[in-house]
């Protein structure tokens, strides 16, 4: 019987909809599409970032100097993550979860991850447990980083359901024992969910 749902944040929880901020500046920049994002997120120093190894405002500083930003770090910054879109419905779901339901995160992401979360978007209290990757110098899908939610739950494998965009990811969860939810946008997430067992209430409007 399912007793823990866990969340991914990026491409789950918050989703970039609006891409138009980033390829300006990519046009900009003379890069090519995708390569801002390539940069902040999969260079060696995104990499690092997110496994803890230095922190996220060392990741922009280095940005900075890679991209020859100067004073427009700031707007650069800003401007990267303006088209991302918290998904509001399905965050009065998970809290409609509760308390039938433990829920946490696990995520790959910065040491920013719960400033993010408590701050701009307001939602660290709909969580138990927020394991983020910096945090335990451990990315997703190393099976550790699952082991240690689970912990962190006190729940198995058996008793959660791990939602994802990143088909790794999920696969990742499986091998651990846990079931996994490839997540897509145009899916029907709360339905996903009865599949495993999960009783959704529906959100209130």
């Amino acid at each position: 019987m399912i007793k823990a749902v866990i969340f991914d944040v990026g491409g789950v929880l918050v989703r970039t909809e609006d891409h138009s901020y980033r390829r300006r500046w990519e046009e900009e920049l003379g890069l090519r599409p995708g390569e801002a994002e390539e940069i902040v997120f999969n260079s060696s120093m995104g990499q690092k970032a997110q496994k803890g190894e230095i922190s996220d405002e060392e990741l922009w500083r280095w940005v900075g100097k890679r991209l020859d930003l100067g004073e427009r770090l700031g707007k650069f910054r800003n401007d990267f993550w303006a088209g991302d879109v918290l998904d509001k419905e399905m965050v009065a779901s998970i809290r409609q979860l509760r308390p039938d339901y433990q829920t946490a995160i696990i995520s790959n992401a910065t040491d920013a991850l719960r400033d993010t979360l408590s701050n701009k978007h307001g939602i660290a209290d709909a969580f138990d447990v927020i394991i983020g990757s910096a945090e335990e110098q451990i990315m997703k899908p190393n099976a550790e980083i699952y082991q240690r939610a689970l912990e962190a739950l006190d729940r198995r494998a058996e008793e959660s359901v791990f939602i994802d965009d990143f088909r790794r990811n999920v696969d990742g969860a499986q091998a651990v024992g846990i079931a996994a939810i490839h997540y897509r946008p145009d899916m029907d997430l709360n339905m996903a969910l009865k599949r495993f067992g999960v009783k959704v209430k529906e959100s209130e409007r």
